[in-house]
């Protein structure tokens, strides 16, 4: 039984459909098989990595690496997995649980600036020099003491910009309450 072969060229993108048929010294009979060929693809791997790798990415991105570097680099060290349909609906499902609370810790932080800012002006009472000099100056931490006792608010004294105060009068100090939040209070200082 002799089969005939075409010759398949490897340059080809497209598939190639041939038929063979079978020759042998009795009756021709034709029995027909289909022999697809195709390019020879890259072996790509779609992975999300479980923490930062240098060159490569940061921890929870979704990238594409060579299945060799996955098999041998990558999944041994535990530093990447293959993304499955499942592993991507649990991304989501992190994703939205965290910019919903992104979203809750903004909305909270512009409540406190309203509240800050409706308040009026906090009064600091300091011990009186030579004409509206005050004896030594009022600090983050002065301000951040008379909100908690007006307001019942813990507030960081890290998040208040206070201008240097050595002289009685009113004041503006910004408290950055969230990267997009600032409130500014007014702080009215007096001389004992």
């Amino acid at each position: 039984m002799a089969l005939a072969l075409p010759s398949l060229s490897s340059t080809s993108s497209s598939l190639l459909h041939h038929t063979f048929t079978a020759n042998s010294n009795g009756p021709s009979k034709s029995k027909g098989f289909l022999v697809f060929a195709q390019k020879k693809t890259k072996k790509i791997r779609k992975i999300i990595l479980k923490e930062d790798v240098d060159l490569l990415g940061k921890k929870g991105e979704l990238i594409d690496v060579r299945a060799g570097f996955y098999r041998n680099f990558l999944h041994p060290t535990g530093k990447a997995q293959i993304v499955t349909p499942q592993l991507l609906k649990e991304m989501r499902v992190e994703e939205e649980r965290i910019d919903a609370e992104k979203r809750r810790v903004k909305e909270e932080a512009q409540q406190l600036a309203q509240i800050f800012e409706t308040v009026g002006a906090f009064k600091v009472k300091r011990k009186g020099g030579k004409g509206k000099q005050i004896f030594g100056s009022v600090t983050a931490q002065d301000l951040v003491d008379i909100i908690k006792a007006q307001l019942q608010r813990e507030v960081d004294k890290r998040v208040v910009e206070l201008p240097e105060i050595r002289e009685t009068g009113e004041y503006v100090a910004e408290l950055k309450l969230h990267p997009e939040v600032t409130a500014k209070v007014r702080v009215n200082v007096f001389a004992n």
